[in-house]
Formats: C-alpha cells, sequence, structure tokens
C-alpha cells in the first residue's frame, strides 16, 4: 500500500497561519513600494524624465521591475 505525504504535514496550523500571513504583508509592501516608485517617476517633468532616458510610458515597466525584479 502506498502512502502520500503531504508537504505540510509536519507543519503546525500556527506557523502555516503565520507564514501565509507574512506573505500577505510581503505582497502588500511590494504593492505599496511599486506605487512609491511609479508615484515618484510619474511626478518628474518631461524633460526630467528625457534626461534619464525614461519615456512616461515606461514608467510601470521601470517601477515592475525595480519592486519584483
Amino acid at each position: 500500500m502506498a502512502h502520500v505525504l503531504s508537504a505540510s504535514a509536519g507543519i503546525s496550523l500556527t506557523a502555516r497561519i503565520r507564514s501565509a500571513f507574512e506573505g500577505v504583508i510581503a505582497s502588500w509592501m511590494k504593492a505599496r513600494e511599486f506605487q512609491r516608485t511609479y508615484n515618484e517617476l510619474d511626478a518628474l517633468s518631461d524633460h526630467e524624465l528625457s534626461d534619464i532616458g525614461v519615456r512616461r510610458a515606461d514608467i510601470a515597466d521601470i517601477a515592475r521591475a525595480h519592486v519584483y525584479g
């Protein structure tokens, strides 16, 4: 008879809840960092953006790459 073991069989319910909560907090913090980066770049004038070689249409992609890699 074959037995299948769950990967979380040895992890307590409290540890799983804590891990899920930490994952939510980490996602929330990354979303805040994305928004902060986006807002900072979006606040620059077109002239300032061109000085650093960024097009306004690329702001979201740049913010996403900065935060999520």
